[in-house]
């Protein structure tokens, strides 16, 4: 099969050997669209490798078709039209992966919308409802609003009625995350979000990607039990925490990564997604938001333009032509 491969780095599209055999609660999927992630940034940078026994072509969510099923699978067939949340190897013709990470299309949506789906809404709920449980009426606050993750976090909210202050990397951004729904916002470019945040009436939940000297500031702006979950290390994996404010308020710090978790969490997320989020999309109360798309020999591209901050939504790659 053909995959993409850093070659004096650059992302090369190549000869790349097959995934191996299927095991019995696997099936493997030729690919239609791949979504690319921030976290592939990381990968490609050498900060972030794939988990052990992970395929080491990036990649972490994709939609296609699917092509062969291990003897225990059961909830899909040869030619079903699916999408999959990966440990690696989205960035190729096929790949394989457990029927448990493997869910159908939703109903009135294509493979290129159900690419943009598996890894934003499988993080945004594990981190809103799962890590964060969070509760009716509480005040979330989301950095990066207009960001994959951010997106679908904000309609998350929308949909359970949870008021949401958004950052953003510009004034566009802002007013687009109001247009999803959010309550307020700040554009990250005027400086500190504490005093705004505080004025909207602090926040009950924070979804940081960022890290680094947000992280006091965001203590600043965190309720009494207020909860802060860590998902990112943009800004610096090095910060200085207020203890006793973490002790006197009650704060909670949770640090969270996805790709890590076993099949069968993953399992349980994206169960979640089909019962709660799946019928949303179907109905368009909840939309993948969708950047731009690119040819999938045209990643290295793709990725520069992912990693100059101007995306609203998911960046695709568009492998069906290349590949089938």
């Amino acid at each position: 099969m053909q995959a993409i491969k850093i070659q004096d780095d650059k992302l090369i599209w190549a000869s790349h050997p097959d995934p191996g055999p299927l095991k019995a609660d696997e099936v493997r999927i030729r690919i239609a669209w791949a979504g690319m992630n921030r976290a592939d940034l990381m990968q490609r940078a050498g900060s972030y490798p794939p988990p052990s026994g992970a395929s080491e072509v990036m990649g972490l969510e994709v939609s296609g078709w699917v092509e062969a099923v291990g003897a225990d699978v059961s909830r899909f067939a040869v030619g079903d039209e699916v999408c999959a949340l990966l440990a690696g190897g989205g960035y190729a013709e096929q790949v394989v992966v457990s029927e448990l990470q493997v869910l159908p299309v939703p109903q009135g949506l294509g493979l290129r919308e159900a690419a943009a789906l598996p890894e934003v809404f499988a993080t945004a709920w594990l981190n809103l409802y799962m890590e964060a449980r969070l509760q009716p009426g509480e005040r979330v606050l989301l950095h990066a609003g207009a960001s994959g993750v951010g997106t679908a976090a904000l309609q998350l909210c929308r949909m359970s009625g949870n008021p949401c202050f958004v950052t953003a990397g510009s004034a566009d951004k802002v007013e687009f995350c109001k247009s999803l729904g959010a309550d307020a916002g700040w554009n990250r470019h005027d400086g500190s979000f504490v005093e705004a945040v505080k004025t909207w009436g602090g926040a009950d939940v924070i979804l940081d990607p960022v890290g680094g000297d947000y992280i006091p500031q965001d203590q600043a702006v965190l309720n009494l039990e207020g909860r802060l979950v860590l998902l990112g290390l943009m800004g610096g994996r090095h910060a200085e925490v207020d203890l006793g404010r973490l002790l006197f308020k009650r704060q909670r710090l949770i640090g969270s990564t996805l790709r890590s978790k076993s099949s069968q969490e993953k399992g349980a997320i994206l169960g979640e997604l089909h019962r709660q989020v799946w019928p949303h999309l179907s109905s368009g109360k909840i939309r993948a938001l969708i950047d731009s798309e690119w040819p999938i020999q045209e990643a290295d591209a793709a990725m520069q333009h992912l990693r100059s901050n101007q995306t609203i939504g998911k960046v695709l790659l568009q492998v069906a032509e290349a590949g089938r």
